[in-house]
């Protein structure tokens, strides 16, 4: 069981794929325009890397190695497929706000790195637990991300008002620039904050 829990303390923590590893980048900078959006990517890419480490640690022995690599896509090619199909039929209005992205989880460094380097190697639930911290952490800093986007670029949070009437929304940080400025100043605190530590 503690085993478990380190694969999910490393997923959200110590191996954040987007603060640490700096993988994901382009639904990272492009999804985050507000919270919910944010908070839908993270939870369908969750999804797919949970299920898809599950199918590829089941299938492991039986996939030959020159092949992996195709084989992994297909496999989560397969998942994102069903994650886009439900987004279509029971959340329309964030599967319209996601758009080509839902697609693009496909060719998600995130997921194809977790494949080769755990899943392929490892047994099932520690996959699967492994899929769900970095997912975990994906979400998490999908959300920050958007969070502060939202409430300065909007004035809003998961669409309601939460800024005052007199503020005057900075509409730089819904714009492409704002994802890289709160990217680049979350990720300088938290090294700051990694390097006092040491």
């Amino acid at each position: 069981m503690k085993a478990l829990q380190e694969r999910l303390k490393a997923g959200i923590v110590l191996d954040n794929p987007t603060f640490v590893q700096v993988l994901g980048m382009c639904p990272t900078l492009a999804v985050t325009t507000s919270a919910e959006n944010a908070v839908g990517m993270g939870l369908a890419t969750t999804a797919v890397l949970i299920c898809s480490n599950l199918v590829i640690s089941l299938l492991r022995k039986c996939i030959p190695n020159k092949i992996r690599i195709p084989a992994f896509i297909v496999i989560i090619a397969s998942f994102v497929t069903i994650i886009d199909l439900i987004l279509q039929a029971y959340i329309t209005s964030l599967h319209a706000a996601l758009g080509l992205f839902i697609p693009l989880i496909v060719v998600n460094c995130i997921i194809l790195g977790r494949a080769e380097a755990f899943a392929f190697k490892n047994k099932p639930l520690p996959s699967m637990f492994d899929g769900l911290g970095m997912g975990l952490g994906f979400t998490t800093s999908l959300t920050v991300i958007g969070m502060i986007r939202e409430i300065l670029g909007a004035g809003q949070l998961f669409g309601n008002n939460v800024m005052p009437e007199s503020y005057t929304p900075a509409i730089i940080m819904i714009l492409a620039p704002g994802a890289f400025f709160t990217l680049g100043i979350l990720m300088a605190i938290l090294n700051t904050l990694k390097a006092k530590k040491h």
